[in-house]
């Protein structure tokens, strides 16, 4: 099984990526974890110029580290079993950056003093890339590797045409792939998952009036939210992740490839608990 890890302290999982990266690839540059985990820490604490610590309480730094975590797993995973095309360390550092950025979009402009981050709900996917090609470039990265730091971080969107992604090569397209399947499974698997979904709610409900847009919230409480998760996910995720996504979430079964899934029965515990809970609340 996993070791475990506190998806709420970013040296804790910045340690557990660096275990991942050097078993996977011990001839790379072993300071490029430490050097991208201390970028993340300066976005979201307000220590980069021009933004304010992150505001979203559901998209926040915990939610970032639980894809991040799950990401680096799943790619050890697939690396360990042999699967084509073969991971490059390039491509797990690529990987890695769109993972740790794929939320940028939620942080607000230090002059931008009117409500949360969560009101960029509808546009944050754009945002993020955005963010991600400002802060490569300024670190130097060339336009090919932040384009396809874009590319993955194009993977997140609810509602992305995956097919319409420009991928550059077969090994792209999975890495990104697997950062769409992460974002999912880390954040749902998460312990405290049915607690916070109350505040994912009202991160919606931001989004709505800020929008304009009522499609920015599809339920008209945070208990209608709760009571329709399972469905979300029998609807929603599973097939996003077995089908659009190439059934990646196979090599989180450790061990590979008839071991448990921590992710899938966590997900699952938390789904019974909703149920329960819901049920209890109507009856």
């Amino acid at each position: 099984m996993f070791p475990e890890v506190d998806t709420r302290d970013l040296s804790a999982v910045q340690s557990e990526v660096e275990s991942i990266f050097s078993s996977l690839f011990p001839e790379a540059d072993s300071a490029f974890v430490a050097r991208v985990f201390g970028w993340t820490g300066q976005w979201f604490t307000g220590k980069y110029f021009g933004y304010q610590a992150i505001d979203a309480r559901y998209h926040d730094l915990e939610h970032t580290l639980q894809g991040t975590l799950c990401l680096a797993r799943l790619l050890r995973g697939r690396h360990f079993a042999g699967v084509r095309p073969i991971l490059t360390p390039r491509m797990f550092e690529l990987g890695l950056l769109a993972i740790l950025a794929h939320d940028t979009g939620y942080l607000k402009r230090t002059e931008d003093t009117e409500g949360t981050g969560a009101k960029y709900t509808l546009t944050h996917v754009r945002r993020s890339g955005e963010f991600a090609k400002q802060f490569l470039s300024e670190k130097g990265y060339n336009a090919s590797d932040i384009h396809s730091v874009q590319n993955m971080i194009r993977c997140t969107g609810v509602n992305a045409d995956l097919g319409a992604i420009p991928f550059t090569s077969e090994i792209e397209k999975a890495v990104g792939f697997g950062l769409g399947t992460a974002d999912l499974l880390g954040q749902m698997a998460a312990g405290d998952y049915v607690e916070k979904l109350p505040v994912l709610y009202l991160e919606f409900a931001e989004a709505a009036k800020y929008s304009g847009s009522s499609k920015s919230i599809l339920f008209g409480s945070a208990e209608e939210l709760m009571r329709n998760t399972p469905v979300f996910w029998e609807n929603y995720v599973w097939p996003k992740i077995q089908v659009d996504f190439g059934g990646l979430h196979c090599f989180l079964n450790d061990p590979y490839p008839d071991g448990p899934n921590f992710y899938l029965d966590s997900i699952e515990a938390n789904l019974t608990r909703l149920r329960r809970l819901t049920a209890e609340s109507v009856s």
